[in-house]
């Protein structure tokens, strides 16, 4: 009887750590650095730590977005993707990063015409996870 509980107890245990690993199946924030100064990107990184991909789309999600249309200057320094459940389904969030000129700041632009400019402490954290480096002010 022991045997039989311990059993199901473990079946449970796999069962449950299986359906949390398929949640994270796809969760990744891939990378994309522009290469010399054409409009050119070359893949450059995969964020596939949880937490690290959470806490990058948190950063990006809370941000205070404004709905316009924006030209820069230059081309985009990154550009980043991560997947995004919408209603069930699932897409491909997009995004063109450039560094402020100051270097303190990071803005980002999507394809849909919004526009963000990061506080100082969301850029530094967005930038060390998407590049693994200090943003250099």
């Amino acid at each position: 009887m022991k045997k039989i509980i311990l059993f199901f107890s473990l079946l449970g245990v796999l069962l449950v750590t299986s359906s949390c690993l398929n949640e994270m199946v796809g969760q990744k924030i891939t990378v994309q650095k522009r290469t010399g100064e054409d409009n050119i990107f070359e893949d450059f990184k995969e964020v596939n730590q949880r937490k690290q991909v959470e806490k990058a789309i948190d950063i990006v999600k809370n941000a205070d977005w404004e709905n316009k249309k924006v030209e820069m200057t230059s081309y985009a320094d990154y550009q980043f993707q991560f997947p995004f459940k919408n209603n069930s389904e699932n897409k491909i969030a997009s995004y063109s990063l450039w560094i402020s000129i100051s270097g303190e700041n990071l803005e980002i632009v999507t394809n849909s015409d919004r526009y963000v400019k990061l506080t100082e402490q969301d850029s530094a954290n967005l930038y060390e996870i998407l590049t693994g480096e200090e943003l250099i002010k």
